[in-house]
């Protein structure tokens, strides 16, 4: 994959939909998230025909605050797992990337206070509809050490999210898959954040 990635979601869609492309335009994943469901199950596409699954990612229970997120390749094989991180999320987004049991990347939201002013703006009409042009939410991807390896950040765009993800350090294919699998949930889970 040649970095940054584009991730596009699209907000009107009646079901969401992210499409991840590098950075020659190469579609790299397509999710398309099933809705009604009481246990979050999301399968990872490398296409938009959605002819081609390359990962699961599952909740460890029904609808939940803190719920935990299962990466398993087309063979069931785990790859890692992202969880929320409880209460300390109401504030700042907060999620623990873990390889088995322990976490050992953390995605941070850079400032919180994004967050506030988009809310309040959202909600005064006709204004409210600009907030996703303005104001950009970050999240940063860092090691135990806050050593910064990964960088997802809304760009301006109307009526769909659009991100760009950039690498910042050198990682391991098993790190870089079970990253981008964690910001694909994280984007599903945050998408009424803006």
């Amino acid at each position: 994959m040649q970095y940054p990635l584009g991730l596009n979601f699209k907000i009107m869609a009646f079901a969401p939909q992210i499409s991840v492309t590098d950075a020659t335009g190469q579609q790299v994943f397509y999710v398309k998230q099933k809705l009604f469901k009481l246990k979050e199950a999301v399968t990872v596409f490398a296409d938009a025909a959605q002819t081609r699954p390359l990962y699961t990612i599952n909740a460890d229970r029904i609808i939940d605050f803190s719920a935990q997120y299962h990466f398993t390749d087309l063979m069931g094989m785990p790859l890692g797992s992202v969880k929320r991180d409880g209460m300390k999320s109401l504030w700042r987004s907060r999620y623990n990337i873990l390889n088995g049991s322990s976490p050992n990347l953390v995605i941070r939201e850079e400032n919180p206070w994004i967050k506030v002013v988009d809310g309040l703006v959202g909600q005064i009409p006709v204004v409210g509809m600009f907030s996703g042009y303005v104001l950009h939410p970050a999240y940063l991807v860092s090691r135990a050490d806050n050593t910064g390896v990964m960088r997802l950040a809304k760009l301006p765009a109307f009526f769909e999210g659009k991100f760009k993800i950039d690498k910042l350090a050198d990682l391991s294919q098993a790190e870089e898959t079970r990253i981008l699998l964690s910001l694909l949930m994280m984007v599903l889970l945050e998408r009424s954040r803006g």
